[in-house]
């Protein structure tokens, strides 16, 4: 997936002007990218779920999603215009957490570096130990049994740790464990350990994301892995979608969040660009 982001960038420095006789000018759009993803033979996957009344909170911000329509039909002229209005949490649906969040005096959302939200990524399966610990936790021998067999988590690297859960959205109860409005104490979904966020922030890694509702599991009440990963400035990304499409090595991401001032996460659209499948066909016969 390199490659492709190397060729969107060339494409992007040497398009020229229709007209030959004027300077060059850098030109990219949709058809290009896509044109260059394809290319290669690779793909784009969407992470994010919509914002809508399905959308699922942290038990204790019990408001949800609010979308009002100002104004949706005919106007006086005749002519079609929609417009609405949102309310929301900054932590709810597909999201960031911003290192503010749990470490006081770093960034806000806004001064998050962008190198941190657009990098290689790997995926970290735990699926199979979710299945029958729903409280189940990242650890930092799990981080090295990646490692031995998919080669080492380089800085800059954004971290991904599938659990199976998003199998569970939008079901409240099945995917936070508990659907009583406004109570978050008796919560159970998979999260990352200590120890796993301590090894990540030791490999300096550009963020971390996950297919649960936290970080932290459920079952957590002092969010250490909140607390240890957003002191080294790593970003959050919380109810991840889709993460059983993504290869463990070779993809990369893209995390945009809404760039809200001095704030502390927001919502999110997280897409992934994947690399052409490794072809296992016999070269031709010459």
């Amino acid at each position: 997936m390199v490659r492709s982001l190397l060729l969107l960038a060339a494409l992007a420095l040497t398009s020229c002007a229709a007209n030959p006789s004027q300077p060059a000018s850098p030109q990219l759009n949709a058809a290009t990218v896509q044109s260059a993803i394809v290319a290669t033979g690779g793909r784009i996957v969407d992470l994010s779920y919509p914002y809508d009344n399905a959308t699922l909170y942290w038990p204790t911000d019990t408001a949800g999603f609010v979308l009002e329509k100002t104004h949706w039909g005919k106007t006086d002229g005749g002519y079609f215009y929609a417009s609405a209005k949102m309310c929301t949490a900054e932590h709810g649906g597909t999201h960031i957490d911003a290192p503010i969040h749990f470490a006081e005096g770093r960034p806000t959302l806004d001064k998050i570096a962008l190198d941190r939200l657009i990098a290689p990524a790997v995926v970290i399966d735990i699926s199979k130990a979710a299945a029958s610990n729903p409280d189940a936790l990242l650890g930092a021998a799990d981080i090295e049994a990646f490692e031995r067999t998919h080669g080492r988590i380089e800085p800059k690297t954004i971290v991904l740790v599938r659990t199976g859960w998003s199998e569970r959205w939008p079901d409240r109860k099945r995917y936070l464990g508990d659907d009583k409005p406004g109570d978050a104490s008796n919560l159970h979904f998979p999260g990352i350990g200590e120890d796993a966020a301590r090894a990540l922030v030791a490999r300096k890694v550009a963020a971390v994301g996950i297919d649960t509702a936290s970080i932290d599991n459920g079952p957590s009440k002092t969010f250490m892995t909140h607390r240890v990963l957003l002191d080294a400035e790593i970003p959050g990304l919380e109810n991840l979608a889709s993460l059983k499409e993504l290869p463990a090595r070779g993809a990369a991401v893209i995390a945009l969040p809404m760039k809200i001032g001095g704030g502390s996460g927001g919502p999110l659209r997280v897409v992934a660009l994947l690399p052409p499948p490794v072809s296992t066909a016999s070269p031709p016969a010459r």
